[in-house]
């Protein structure tokens, strides 16, 4: 009774008793030993992700790892840059959608790898892919894709995880050494057999596909065709252009077409392939042609052949001929006569067959050549007459297949001549912006000359004035009468009185003064370079070298030498003055800017 009220009292207590996270719940009684099961009895887990912990034979409890929870299907996968030794790879963008695959087959091992840089080698793509798994066999191709079979099948899905990647090799910007890679299950063929390895299916890995066949033929199973998309028409348009896989890419583009795949959106896409299908009959035309040469220098070969061993039998037929005369033909024993006759007559009816067989193919030549035949056997002229007919409507194709291509290469050279057009018009649109550019830039500098020229008329102006002062300082300093006193009023209405001394230091200033205007006015880059020099020897108090100013001068005008500077300084002593400054083997010369010392000195 006891324990009957202990389970309806527990049966009750469960009614009441609520467990909100059932995974908690499943993970605390599988780490205690017991299946996780809910209030009702119902397993919170699978049986297979539910191992028992508890061993009889130890009587105790095992340690065990609870498996993970699933992660959600909606929740987007992060993909992180990966780097190699040779390349690099790029994750796609994250809100784009993941790249398609194609239905597994049963117990592949093999990837297709598309989408690879030009410039990629085998050594680049195996660097790639070896952290995937075990590399057994790499084939790669001319047209930047290949094949890569591993030892183990789930060593695919992690090569699958790098479709979408983008391969940069090194760290070039070429577009040769960089490509978006798509990674796929490499489709099944059906006629492989228990001992052929094929790129999608390994036979001898699987019991159910050597089942199948057996029971099936292989030539009873059509290939399989894959479905249209723009990634496949991409490389359906590559495997067309290779001939090893024209024919496989012929019969993926006829199902295609048959199955309706066609519409305004893929018609560009249709259109391109056909186009290159077509072009692959002039490749088919010109391997006709090497062939028919070939056949014909064989024929030629074959020939010449015949004739070199008729000739060789003639020569060993005339060596029998002259051992059978009499003086040689009695020295030999009967035996000898006797293998010596039997070769000779073998000689002859080989050379006889010989002569024969080439005489069949002189007549072969020349009833080629001759139509005179042809009149006698009506038969043999009918057949001519369809052939030439034949011949003509051939002609005709292949005039009309020229004059197509001729079009085609016109409608290319219009397109070629109205980018040319589109680009010249452009540059010229170009030149004509710098024609206007370089007409503002002329009429700004010609606004600069106008104000130049005014300055310098003004500069002339004050020269004359400053002249006719002078002039008159002159004539009172020579007045008689000792000294001089000169009073000028300034603009603010102070009045200022030279003695005889300042006065003279005022007419050597205004004498000096006069000569610099001259020699401005008379050179305009004169003018130029005396103002820069006093301003960087200003600033420079205790002096420069000539060379030091030679060379910040040659960075404003390279034409000024060290000479024509240091005639125009020579030539203005009341602004710039030469100094010996250092001692021994330091003592140099350097020029000073004294332009103000006799203004401090009045």
């Amino acid at each position: 009774m006891a324990s009957a009220d202990g389970v309806h009292s527990l049966g009750a207590e469960q009614n009441h008793l609520n467990v909100s996270d059932h995974g908690a719940w499943a993970t605390a009684m599988n780490n205690l030993g017991i299946v996780p099961v809910d209030m009702s009895g119902q397993p919170l887990v699978p049986d297979a992700l539910c191992l028992q912990r508890f061993d009889p034979r130890l009587s105790l409890i095992t340690p065990m790892m609870v498996p993970p929870p699933p992660v959600p299907p909606d929740l987007p996968i992060i993909r992180e840059i990966i780097h190699c030794n040779s390349c690099t790879l790029f994750p796609q963008n994250p809100n784009l959608p993941p790249p398609s695959t194609r239905e597994r087959p049963p117990g592949c091992r093999t990837v297709f790898v598309g989408g690879l840089p030009e410039n990629v080698t085998e050594e680049i793509v195996r660097e790639t892919f070896e952290p995937c798994g075990e590399i057994m066999a790499l084939r790669k191709s001319k047209k930047n894709f290949c094949h890569i079979r591993f030892s183990e099948e789930f060593m695919v899905d992690k090569a699958i995880y790098l479709s979408g990647y983008r391969m940069r090799i090194g760290s070039s910007t070429d577009k040769k050494d960089s490509g978006r890679i798509h990674v796929d299950f490499a489709q099944a063929r059906a006629t492989c057999t228990s001992g052929s390895v094929n790129s999608g299916c390994w036979p001898e890995s699987s019991g159910t596909v050597r089942q199948v066949h057996e029971d099936f033929p292989a030539a009873a199973v059509p290939p399989p065709v894959v479905h249209f998309s723009e990634h496949e028409a991409a490389m359906l348009a590559e495997r067309l252009k290779d001939d090893q896989m024209f024919n496989e890419a012929t019969a993926v583009l006829f199902a295609w077409i048959d199955r309706g795949e066609v519409n305004r959106r893929t018609a560009n896409h249709f259109y391109s392939m056909i186009q290159s299908a077509n072009s692959h009959v002039r490749r088919l035309m010109s391997e006709k042609a090497q062939h028919e040469e070939a056949m014909e220098r064989a024929r030629e070969a074959f020939k010449n052949a015949l004739l070199a061993i008729l000739t060789q039998f003639e020569q060993i037929n005339a060596v029998f001929t002259a051992a059978t005369r009499q003086k040689a033909w009695d020295h030999f024993s009967k035996a000898q006569r006797k293998n010596i006759d039997i070769w000779r007559k073998q000689c002859e009816e080989l050379r006889v067959a010989h002569s024969e067989e080439i005489m069949g193919i002189r007549r072969e030549e020349e009833m080629e050549m001759s139509d005179d035949d042809l009149d006698e056997n009506p038969c043999k002229k009918l057949r001519t007459q369809e052939n030439g007919v034949c011949d003509q409507t051939q002609s005709l194709r292949e005039e009309n297949d020229s004059l197509r291509w001729q079009l085609d290469s016109y409608r290319n050279e219009v397109d070629l001549l109205r980018k040319e057009q589109s680009r010249a018009e452009a540059q010229v649109q170009l030149l004509q912006q710098n024609m206007l550019n370089m007409q503002q830039q002329l009429v700004s500098l010609q606004e600069k000359l106008t104000s130049k020229e005014a300055e310098l008329e003004q500069a002339r102006e004050e020269q004359r004035l400053l002249q006719g002062e002078v002039l008159s300082l002159r004539d009172q300093v020579s007045s008689p009468g000792g000294s001089c006193h000169a009073a000028f009023t300034t603009t603010g209405g102070r009045e200022i009185t030279y003695t005889d001394d300042a006065m003279m230091q005022v007419d050597r200033l205004f004498t000096d003064q006069i000569e610099l205007l001259s020699v401005l006015c008379f050179s305009r880059p004169s003018f130029f370079i005396a103002g820069i020099i006093s301003t960087f020897l200003h600033v420079h108090p205790f002096g420069a070298n000539l060379e030091y100013l030679v060379s910040y001068i040659q960075r404003l005008d390279s034409k000024v030498s060290a000479a024509e500077l240091e005639r125009l300084m020579v030539r203005l002593p009341a602004v710039f003055r030469q100094e010996l400054s250092g001692v021994g083997a330091t003592l140099e010369k350097r020029w000073k800017f004294c332009g103000f010392d006799s203004l401090g000195s009045a």
